[in-house]
């Protein structure tokens, strides 16, 4: 293979213009997004000194998303996208702007600024399932696995570069002068939204908890999707490792920050590697396959982190851990995509972003309360050998993720 055709797929940018224009709005606001996040971290810290109202900024980005993202999910496939994501990108847009305030009217008290961060999350949890809808409308499906490759790597690139950048924006500037910069991040995102095109929905969904069970009907009727989504959860609830870096470092590696630092680095430079590299890839026909081996690629490199003797051979396979989830989480949305009806793509959607963000922090309570229970390399070293184990069952029990089947299943009746 190629060093050129290994390289990621830039052919959506250049055959799809309305995706170019979404594509540099997402990117912009998920950069000025991590400068936000970087502020209320800093401000809440600063107004409180209270590593339990930190905690709390997580509980009100995570409560809108599980209790509102099914519902959201069922509206996307009722009404007309387009104007359901410029109602939420706007939603987003102006709790944004009222954070931004704050460089005229002063800091607000820390009950508001999570009152308003659990808003902005409101409209998130209703944004995310609608964007994944609206990919396979402007590309082709031979370049869907390209375009969620791309916007994997604009998601990383954010998370790479937005801490530091904020943290030294607020050193300067002040928390309100992240919140701004949000804000006009979020122009960046209606400018993209504007641009697409009409998105109507098939049949619509039925109203409440009626539409929410056939989207789940549906994910357990397909056992492609079933089985997409039950490797993210192995992945992710059975082995996270995040929660144990801190007494992994201090047990193997002499406590010292500068490693404990490097393995979030680590993790995620092998995840923007696999992303620029990843032509090699998602131009592969068989997608289950891919994520298979990827999700199995995880685990395995974790129980090699977990009993490397040197800090940079445990820096290597957190690396290579990295890359791995890169590739799973790509192929995990294409298979999604690729075999989920339109009339059905914003619930199940809904339910993936429910997986692929609660996931990891039940899987960090696990890896926490096990550690706490035996001990961190056994919780470690469990989970991912318990990761593989899943894997491989999935694997022999969905013939369809092993030969790479691209029909897209029934809706289910009622």
């Amino acid at each position: 293979m190629s060093v050129k055709h290994a390289l990621i797929d830039l052919e959506p940018l250049r055959a799809a213009p309305v995706f170019r224009r979404l594509w540099v709005g997402q990117l912009l606001s998920t950069f000025g997004g991590q400068l936000a996040f970087v502020a209320v971290m800093f401000q809440v810290w600063d107004q409180t000194q209270s590593t339990a109202w930190t905690g709390a900024v997580g509980l009100s980005q995570a409560l809108p998303l599980i209790l509102l993202g099914l519902f959201a999910g069922v509206l996307v496939d009722r009404v007309e996208r387009r104007r359901f994501y410029l109602i939420t990108t706007c939603g987003q847009l102006i709790t944004s702007a009222v954070m931004a305030s704050q460089l005229v009217i002063g800091a607000v008290p820390v009950g508001v600024l999570l009152g308003l961060v659990a808003a902005q999350a409101s409209f998130a949890a209703a944004a995310g399932p609608v964007a994944r809808t609206v990919l396979p409308q402007l590309l082709p499906r031979e370049l869907l696995a390209a375009g969620i490759a791309l916007n994997r790597i604009a998601f990383q690139a954010a998370m790479l570069l937005g801490p530091a950048i904020g943290g030294l924006v607020v050193s300067v500037w002040g928390a309100g002068a992240c919140y701004l910069i949000d804000c006009l991040s979020f122009l960046a995102a209606l400018y993209g939204v504007l641009g697409l095109p009409r998105l109507r929905v098939g049949a619509v969904a039925k109203p409440g908890l009626r539409g929410v069970r056939d989207g789940l009907a549906f994910i357990v009727a397909t056992p492609v999707i079933r089985g997409a989504l039950i490797t993210d959860l192995a992945a992710t609830v059975l082995s996270m490792p995040i929660s144990l870096f801190p007494v992994i470092n201090a047990e193997r590696f002499g406590n010292d920050p500068r490693t404990l630092g490097l393995f979030l680095t680590a993790i995620a430079v092998g995840g923007v590697t696999a992303s620029v590299l990843s032509g090699a890839f998602t131009r592969l026909p068989r997608h289950g396959v891919v994520m298979l081996a990827g999700s199995a690629g995880w685990g395995i490199a974790l129980v090699l982190f977990t009993f490397s003797p040197v800090p940079w051979l445990a820096l290597v396979f957190l690396a290579v851990a990295g890359a791995a989830d890169t590739v799973a989480v790509v192929s995990r949305s294409t298979i999604i995509q690729l075999h989920t009806p339109s009339e059905l793509l914003g619930r199940v959607s809904a339910v993936e972003q429910i997986v692929g963000q609660a996931g990891p922090d039940l899987g960090n309570l696990r890896g926490g309360l096990v550690a706490q229970l035996t001990s961190p390399v056994t919780a470690l070293a469990s989970g991912a050998i318990l990761c593989i184990a899943a894997v491989a069952t999935v694997a022999v029990t969905t013939p369809g993720l092993r030969v790479g089947a691209e029909s897209v299943g029934p809706a289910p009746r009622g």
